[in-house]
């Protein structure tokens, strides 16, 4: 199967990813690599991953059609939503950025 996993840089995606990878499905990583955390560290989360040619990483926001189009530019089979911004404080600060 081929599936797509939006967030899937952060911590549980990218586990995600390589379990799903292991039990040798396709993985599409979309994520935008945000800063609400080090994007390094997701980064880090993704690197390994790079050169299997049973995963592929798309950079993008889940807010504009023309990034989701590039996710789905082969057939998926299915998506798991991780992607989210993470914090309650932040949201009550500035709820915009969590719509």
């Amino acid at each position: 199967m081929r599936i797509l996993v939006t967030g899937g840089a952060g911590f549980i995606g990218s586990h995600l990813a390589d379990r799903l990878l292991e039990r040798g499905d396709e993985v599409v990583v979309f994520d935008n690599f945000n800063d609400f955390y080090d994007p390094a560290i997701k980064r880090g989360n993704v690197a390994a991953r790079l050169d299997d040619p049973a995963y592929r990483l798309v950079e993008g926001d889940l807010r504009r059609p023309e990034d989701l189009v590039r996710a789905f530019e082969r057939p998926i089979d299915q998506v798991v939503h991780l992607a989210a911004m993470a914090g309650v404080r932040p949201s009550l600060r500035d709820p915009g950025l969590y719509v």
